[in-house]
């Protein structure tokens, strides 16, 4: 499998093949090479369908049904590789070469790759493409760099300080706790702050504890599981008691939410709903949903799924409500999770409709309580983990 972006005969190129076919996606108008013109380009695919667009000129096409997965667990190169004869050779038009200009400001999935020498893996023959000291968005939020005898320095827009223009001016003096999160409020002029797990109050200055999980929107919890290692991951389980305040939102996700293609098994609710969606490699299942009864709002509700190879069970206040063999041919039959649990949404500015691409629409507000995994004897201990904005919801408030 690859997916390559290149030139050829001075026309942008995509390339992808997801194992069966090579698909090939070519611009209309050809890149200026001339002048020091910079070119925004935005690729990619979505199951067997990519997409490649320069400069807001967009193109669009489907493979052949098959193959929907991107299974290519390799380095990821920019500009050329160690090697050319490395290179797939459907994946370029003619002999391959490297690539001789500029490029700046990667987004993978919506995470930047940084292009330093202290982040990147390897490189050579790779030099600065601006040659002074403010180089590219060196000042952050609309700053404007000027080159000193010293370096560089920012000039901030309104609402913003810090040498690079990196801090909202409303909370260069917050008051908020030593892990907390202050939060800008530009329409009050004013702050406020996010607390981390286990801490409470306007500044989350006072320590808690709780057994009950109370998520208000924008909240998270993250849980490392300990004894992922010793998992048998053919065979996962998960259960948890949960109330629900809105017809929509994100109960869990067990998965590392980092990429399109990690695994996961989540749980949601959709229009007041259960839905379970499972991913265990190659995104074949489709979400099952549970409509005869709607699960919200104000009861609590204790939820098991069981995962036994691509067999899925999901049991709802001790009835099973949905069996499902997701996959009859058995190609994938690990859920490898990476021993990542989230509860209630994700970290801080990662929107849950993105990070699930669409399968679940926002936060959960509501409560959960005693969460179990696999067949452990004990509940997994929420306040040894990693979350922001929880509240403690032992008193049912």
């Amino acid at each position: 499998d690859f997916l390559c972006i290149s030139l050829a005969h001075g026309f942008l190129q995509l390339r992808y093949n997801l194992g069966d076919k090579t698909v090939i996606l070519q611009t209309s108008q050809k890149v200026h090479t001339e002048g020091g013109t910079w070119h925004t380009v935005r690729a990619g695919r979505v199951g067997n369908e990519g997409y490649l667009d320069l400069d807001g000129h967009n193109v669009t096409r489907e493979a052949a049904p098959g193959m929907r997965a991107l299974d290519a667990r390799t380095d990821f190169f920019v500009g050329g590789v160690s090697s050319l004869h490395l290179v797939n050779s459907m994946a370029t038009e003619n002999e391959p070469t490297g690539f001789s200009g500029c490029i700046r400001e990667i987004l993978i999935n919506d995470r930047e790759l940084k292009l330093t020498a202290s982040d990147a893996k390897d490189g050579a023959n790779v030099g600065d493409c601006d040659g002074t000291a403010c180089g590219y968005t060196v000042c952050k939020n609309n700053g404007t760099c000027r080159v000193e005898a010293s370096g560089f320095s920012c000039s901030c827009p309104q609402h913003w300080v810090g040498h690079t223009c990196e801090q909202s001016a409303y909370c260069s003096q917050h008051r908020c706790g030593s892990r907390a999160l202050c939060i800008p409020q530009p329409s009050s002029f004013s702050y406020i702050c996010a607390c981390a797990l286990g801490w409470s109050g306007e500044y989350c200055d006072s320590k808690i504890a709780f057994l009950t999980a109370k998520f208000v929107g924008n909240s998270y919890i993250k849980y490392v599981d300990p004894h992922y290692r010793k998992r048998n991951l053919q065979h996962s389980r998960i259960s948890l008691n949960f109330t629900s305040n809105q017809m929509e939102g994100l109960v869990f996700w067990m998965g590392k939410a980092e990429d399109e293609d990690n695994d996961f098994l989540a749980l949601g609710i959709a229009n007041g709903t259960l839905k379970i969606a499972v991913n265990l490699g190659e995104r074949i299942s489709v979400p099952l949903i549970y409509s005869k009864y709607s699960v919200c709002c104000g009861r609590w509700h204790a939820v098991t799924i069981a995962q036994n190879q691509t067999c899925i069970q999901v049991y709802l206040d001790e009835d099973l409500i949905l069996f499902e063999d997701i996959d009859p041919q058995r190609k994938y039959t690990a859920l490898n999770y990476g021993g990542i649990c989230y509860f209630g949404g994700f970290e801080i500015g990662r929107e849950v409709t993105t990070v699930t691409m669409g399968l679940f629409q926002q936060e959960f507000i509501g409560r959960i309580k005693d969460i179990v995994l696999f067949q452990d004897s004990k509940k997994i201990q929420l306040m040894k983990a990693e979350g922001y904005n929880v509240h403690n919801g032992d008193d049912g408030s």
